[in-house]
C-alpha cells in the first residue's frame, strides 16, 4: 500500500512537472479602426484567461477557441453575450483543404462581426500541433461534463490539464493618425493632337478579420494582376506609332481601396483640383476599374447612370457583350445600375469616386454585391483563384478595349478574330507571377507605409509600371492629424504565451496523496513493534 502511494505521487507529480511548460505563439488582432468616426473591430488587446471551447457552458472571463468551422456569428455573439475575455481562432496553413461551405460561413461572419464594435479581443493564430493539442484537450473537457460526476471528479482530479492564455504586451493601445496612401500613374500616350483619355484602374490593398493575414487575392490582386498585363500589351502596341490607338491610356494603382477608396479621392482632388495640366482635365472616354476577377462564370459591370448611345461608353459595352458572346458564351453578362446617394458616407464601388467628379465610369467584376463577403475575407488567398478564369477575363477586357479604341466593328473586323495572339498573347504565367508576388505579403492600408516589405512591394509595383509606361509617379498622401478620414490602431501584431497548468482540484487531490502516505509512514513508525509482529506472522504463515 505504501509503494502504491509512493509510486502513484510519484507519477502525478511528474505530471505536474511537465504540465507547467509553456508555448509562445504570435496572435493577429481583429481589425481596429475608426472611420468617418464610426468604431469598428476590438479595442481590447489585452488576454489573461483560461483556454475553452465555444460550447463550453459557461465562457464568462474565459478565452473561447475556435476552429474555422466553430466560428459563426451565433458563437460569436454567445462569447460577447456571456462576457467572454477573448475569442482565439486557429487557421489552418492549408486552407484549400477547407471546405467551400464552411470558407463561406466564415467570410460572412467576418462581414457581421466587422461592423461591430466590441471591447472582447479576437485574436487569429496559427494552427499548429500545440494549438491543435490544446484545441483537442479543451473539446474534450467540455464533453466530459456530459459524464457521471464520478467520472468529472476523477478527469478533474488526475488527469485534466487546463491552459492559460496571455498576452506579453500589456501596453495601451496607440491611435495612428500618420498613416500614408500612395497611388501609382502612369500614361501610354495616344496618337494625334488631342485625342480622349481612357483610365484604367485598381485598387491594391487588401482587407480582411485581421490586417496581418489579409493577403487579397482575388479582391484585389487579381485587378491589379490584369491592370499590370494590360499595361505591357499595350505597350506592345503603342511601342509603334503607325499601330498607336487615337486615346491616352493612364494607368492607375490606388490605395485606400477598402477604406471608402481614399487614395481615389485624394488623387482626384489632386488632378482636379491642384495640377494644372492633367488628363483628367481632358476629355475623359471613360474610366475602367477593376475590382475582383479571378473566379466565376459571371461578369458585371456596375455602373451608376446608364451610359447614352452614341457616347463612347455605350460603344465600349457594345464590344464587350460582343467579345464575351462570340468569345466565351457560358459567360455571364449584365449590367447592374446603382444610384449615388451623396448622403451616404461610404461609396460602393471606385467608379463612384469618378462619378461624383462627373468623370464616366464603371466597375467590371464577377460580384454582383459591392458588400459581398470576398471583397474583405483572410481567406481570400491564392489557392481560392482560379488563374484560368482570371486569364479569360483578362482577355476579355483586352480583346473589348482594342476593338473600341480601334473601332474594328466599323472596319468590319470579324466579331470571332483573336487579336491577342503570339507575342501579344494573354500569358497565364505571368499573371500566376504577378497573382504570386501581391499575396506573397499582406497588403492591409495600415500596413503599407510602416512595414519594409510592404514599402518594397510599393516600390517594385511602380517599377513594373515604368517597364511599360511613360511618365509614372508616385503620389503620397498624408492624412491630416486633426481632422483623419481613417484612424487605425496598433498592436495589430502580439507575442502570446500558452501555459499548460494542472486544476486547482489536482493540487487538492496530489496533497491528500502525499498526507496519506506520510500518515501511513508515521502509523508503521509509532507501532513499529505491532506492525512487525503482523509482518513476521504473515512470513511465517507463507512459509509453512
Amino acid at each position: 500500500m505504501v509503494l502504491f502511494v509512493l509510486l502513484t505521487a510519484q507519477h502525478l507529480n511528474a505530471s505536474a512537472l511537465s504540465a507547467i511548460s509553456s508555448y509562445e505563439f504570435t496572435g493577429y488582432r481583429m481589425q481596429h479602426y475608426l472611420l468617418q468616426q464610426d468604431r469598428h473591430g476590438c479595442h481590447g488587446a489585452i488576454v489573461v484567461a483560461e483556454a475553452c471551447s465555444s460550447d463550453y457552458p459557461s465562457l464568462t472571463r474565459r478565452c473561447v477557441i475556435m476552429k474555422l468551422p466553430d466560428f459563426t456569428l451565433q458563437s460569436y455573439e454567445e462569447a460577447q453575450r456571456q462576457n467572454a475575455a477573448a475569442v482565439l481562432i486557429l487557421m489552418p496553413s492549408n486552407i484549400s483543404a477547407v471546405p467551400h461551405e464552411v470558407i463561406q460561413s466564415f467570410m460572412e461572419t467576418e462581414v457581421e462581426v466587422l461592423q461591430k464594435d466590441t471591447l472582447m479581443p479576437l485574436y487569429v493564430v496559427a494552427e499548429d500541433e500545440q494549438m491543435l493539442h490544446m484545441y483537442e484537450q479543451v473539446k474534450l473537457d467540455t464533453a466530459t461534463r456530459a459524464s457521471s460526476i464520478l467520472v468529472r471528479v476523477v478527469r478533474s482530479m488526475v488527469t485534466a490539464i487546463a491552459f492559460q492564455i496571455l498576452s506579453s504586451n500589456s501596453n495601451p493601445i496607440k491611435p495612428l493618425t500618420d498613416n500614408t496612401i500612395s497611388t501609382l500613374e502612369g500614361v501610354l500616350p495616344g496618337l494625334g493632337e488631342d485625342p480622349q483619355a481612357i483610365v484604367i484602374t485598381a485598387h491594391y490593398d487588401s482587407f480582411g478579420l485581421s490586417p496581418w493575414l489579409s493577403y487579397g487575392a482575388d479582391s484585389n490582386g487579381s485587378g491589379v494582376a490584369i491592370l499590370l498585363e494590360l499595361a505591357r500589351l499595350f505597350q506592345k502596341l503603342y511601342r509603334d506609332p503607325r499601330s498607336r490607338a487615337p486615346y491616352h491610356l493612364l494607368f492607375s494603382l490606388t490605395g485606400g481601396g477598402k477604406y471608402n477608396f481614399l487614395g481615389t479621392k485624394r488623387w482626384l482632388e489632386e488632378n482636379m483640383d491642384h495640377a494644372e495640366s492633367s488628363l483628367l482635365h481632358d476629355n475623359v472616354a471613360f474610366v475602367l476599374c477593376l475590382d475582383t476577377l479571378a473566379n466565376g462564370d459571371e461578369l458585371y459591370l456596375h455602373v451608376s447612370r446608364p451610359p447614352k448611345p452614341g457616347t463612347p461608353q455605350h460603344d465600349f459595352i457594345y464590344q464587350l457583350e460582343q467579345v464575351i458572346a462570340s468569345r466565351f458564351p457560358w459567360v455571364k453578362f449584365d449590367m447592374i445600375h446603382k444610384k449615388i446617394n451623396l448622403g451616404e458616407p461610404t461609396v460602393a464601388w471606385e467608379h463612384e469616386r469618378y462619378a461624383v467628379r462627373r468623370i464616366p465610369g464603371f466597375t467590371l467584376s464577377h460580384l454582383d454585391d459591392p458588400k459581398s463577403a470576398l471583397r474583405g475575407s483572410i481567406l481570400d488567398t491564392m489557392a481560392q483563384v482560379d488563374i484560368r478564369k482570371l486569364k479569360r477575363n483578362a482577355i476579355i477586357i483586352a480583346e473589348s478595349l482594342t476593338r473600341f479604341m480601334y473601332n474594328l466593328s466599323d472596319k468590319g473586323s470579324p466579331k470571332e478574330i483573336q487579336l491577342f495572339r503570339g507575342q501579344l498573347e494573354v500569358l497565364d504565367s505571368r499573371l500566376t507571377a504577378l497573382l504570386s508576388f501581391l499575396t506573397s505579403a499582406p497588403r492591409a492600408t495600415q500596413l503599407m507605409d510602416k512595414e519594409p516589405t510592404q514599402n518594397l512591394m510599393i516600390s517594385t509595383l511602380e517599377h513594373e509600371l515604368r517597364q511599360h509606361l511613360l511618365q509614372v509617379y508616385r503620389h503620397s498622401f498624408k492624412q491630416d492629424r486633426r481632422e483623419p478620414d481613417i484612424t487605425f490602431h496598433d498592436q495589430m501584431s502580439q507575442p502570446m504565451m500558452m501555459y499548460r497548468v494542472k486544476p486547482a482540484a489536482f493540487d487538492l487531490f496530489l496533497g491528500g496523496c502525499i498526507a496519506a502516505y506520510l500518515g501511513i509512514i508515521y502509523y508503521a513508525i509509532q507501532n513499529f513493534g505491532h506492525v512487525y509482529g503482523k509482518l513476521k506472522t504473515a512470513v511465517k504463515s507463507k512459509h509453512q
